[in-house]
């Protein structure tokens, strides 16, 4: 594989790195309100 090739893999591992955080981190933040919800 060429430098090329490992930028583009590296590249797409990332981003889809970044898609899955994104994806937790907005479900985990609703999962604590409504747990906060349902303390109150």
């Amino acid at each position: 594989a060429t430098a090329v090739e490992y930028g583009l893999l590296a590249a797409l591992v990332a981003a889809a790195i970044i898609a899955a955080v994104t994806l937790l981190g907005t479900n985990i933040s609703a999962l604590f309100n409504r747990i906060a919800g349902a303390i109150q």
